[in-house]
């Protein structure tokens, strides 16, 4: 696991892990929820602790960040746009080129197959070494 920097002993997984204490709430229970999903869809998926306290999974590159904020939890994968989303998952940061989000709002239920398929699909993206065009940028 990496660490943030020489002044703290922690690895990102017990950052992750105090962050996800400390919310003591449906947000701390969702990302908790998500960050399982992750792992079961990637036994292999690399822990960060990135951008002054942000959560990230990676596998040859970043998959996705774990952000909480006071009504949502947001899972921004870092090339969503050149992923497919049969089941619709995505419902945030739509219109740009590279990336795409989850929002999660209290009691919310995300289709955990699809999700996890997501992931495997990301971590194929990043193991590939290469980006599939957006679709906006076919048109």
């Amino acid at each position: 696991m990496k660490r943030t920097d020489a002044s703290d002993d922690k690895s990102a997984s017990e950052l992750i892990s105090n962050r996800i204490a400390e919310l003591g709430d449906w947000r701390g229970e969702t990302l908790s929820r998500m960050r399982s999903l992750i792992r079961e869809a990637d036994p292999d998926v690399v822990e960060e602790w990135k951008w002054m306290g942000t959560p990230v999974w990676s596998h040859d590159g970043n998959i996705c960040t774990g952000e909480t904020y006071k009504k949502v939890v947001k899972l921004t994968f870092v090339k969503g746009a050149s992923l497919e989303d049969p089941a619709r998952l995505f419902n945030s940061s739509l219109d740009g080129n590279t990336r795409r989000a989850i929002d999660i709002h209290e009691g919310d239920n995300v289709d955990k197959s699809a999700f996890k398929a997501l992931v495997r699909e990301a971590v194929a993206l990043n193991s590939s070494g290469k980006s599939k065009p957006s679709k906006k940028a076919k048109s």
